[in-house]
């Protein structure tokens, strides 16, 4: 299982701390997703997700304050015993006096923040899913092509940092090489980053390490990208009969989600990155509704239904 800090979200989300005493050092949060805790704070505690972090709005605080205080400081109560990650106020609420004690007691840290409730939750719960995604690491370098994120994969060797670099030098992006990181932040969108210490770095058989970043500028790197496209870099067989129209279109499964993969048999002469930059622009003209092998197979088609009707 996968958790991200507490302290990155405060920092993330510029959150108000309202109970500096408590120390949030050692909190983990483990769900990517938040709870407003208008049923508990009715008495319902069934199928409390009291592992999420819990969101205070207007509604939920507008009948806070039409509680009888012995009533409320046992349903806080009650409601801070489940060892809750935090509380987040929102619209800039004042926590009152009561509030803050029975956290206090209780050690669950509370925070307010400026920000609508629905726009905390929105975009808290959109970077918990990034930050909590499953994710693997697999060998392979990682490119923005006109947009569209291209992951080579092949052999140690068989050319895939050679290739990521003429298409720096054609002015598209690194992300990484190497190594990748995937991470799935939903069904159907694997984001690929770098490891720290890699980051911006290529080795070049023969060269060395090489700053990327450094030697063409900022505008040559990223940090993250999705991965739109895999092409797999093999050494050519004579004896393999290889996909020339391209009429059926071949998956690779990361974590559960299918990508569009290509199989380009390498051979000396062909130019890697003529044919990445190919491929990154067919597959948007795909996404845009045109398929030139269809195109051509439907010309074909066409053609030989006229001969026969002659």
């Amino acid at each position: 299982m996968y958790t991200v800090a507490l302290t990155k979200l405060v920092e993330k989300m510029s959150l108000e701390n309202c109970t500096p005493e408590i120390n949030i050092d050692e909190i983990q949060i483990t769900q990517p997703d938040v709870n407003r805790p208008a049923l508990q704070l009715a008495g319902f505690f069934d199928y409390f997700d009291s592992d999420r972090v819990q969101v205070i709005g207007n509604v939920e605080h507008a009948y806070m304050q039409k509680m009888e205080k012995d009533h409320g400081i046992g349903i806080l109560t009650k409601l801070m015993s489940f060892k809750i990650p935090c509380i987040v106020f929102c619209r800039g609420i004042e926590v009152t006096d009561d509030f803050r004690q029975i956290a206090v007691q209780m050690q669950v840290p509370i925070f307010r923040t400026s920000k609508s409730t629905s726009s905390f939750v929105s975009e808290a719960i959109r970077w918990l899913k990034v930050e909590l995604a499953p994710r693997i690491s697999i060998h392979g370098v990682l490119v923005d092509v006109y947009g569209e994120g291209i992951l080579i994969m092949g052999e140690s060797g068989i050319g895939k940092s050679e290739a990521a670099l003429e298409l720096i030098k054609r002015g598209h992006r690194l992300v990484t090489d190497d190594v990748v990181e995937i991470k799935k932040v939903s069904d159907e969108t694997l984001i690929g980053t770098a490891p720290d210490i890699t980051r911006h770095f290529i080795e070049l058989r023969g060269i060395g390490i090489i700053d990327v970043k450094t030697l063409f500028g900022v505008e040559s790197v990223k940090n993250t990208q999705s991965i739109d496209l895999v092409i797999k870099l093999e050494e050519w067989d004579k004896d393999r009969e290889y996909d020339r129209l391209g009429l059926e279109e071949q998956y690779t499964e990361f974590l559960g989600n299918k990508v569009v993969c290509h199989s380009i048999p390498i051979r000396p002469g062909r130019n890697l990155a003529i044919i990445c930059e190919s491929a990154a622009v067919n597959y948007r003209q795909k996404k845009m509704g045109y398929n030139a092998a269809q195109e051509l197979y439907n010309r074909v088609t066409s053609n030989l239904m006229k001969k026969k009707t002659l």
